[in-house]
């Protein structure tokens, strides 16, 4: 019973780190996305690909600015991961 609740427990850590270390650029996605879409509507300019170019600018900013602490909560969530896999092993 400890090994479910343990396993459980692990999986909602792991949801939650992800939505964590996906929230951040997907929220800027959506944002920039969406004002880009404003603009095309009002202006009647129906390019599809003129929203890569601002997604992808948006994106690789907020990872410059926020990448380093994305990585550092991966790392941390690994190092406990691997601290539990020695406990169990030994």
């Amino acid at each position: 019973m400890n090994d479910e609740a343990s396993l459980l427990s692990l999986a909602d850590q792991t949801i939650w780190i992800a939505a964590l270390v996906a929230g951040p650029v997907l929220i800027a996605a959506l944002a920039i996305g969406l004002v880009v879409g404003i603009i095309q509507a009002a202006t009647s300019i129906n390019e599809q690909t003129l929203t890569f170019v601002p997604k992808l600018a948006v994106v690789a900013i907020v990872l410059v600015l926020m990448g380093g602490s994305m990585m550092s909560l991966l790392a941390d969530f690994m190092r406990e991961i691997f601290a539990q896999i020695g406990a169990v092993t030994s």
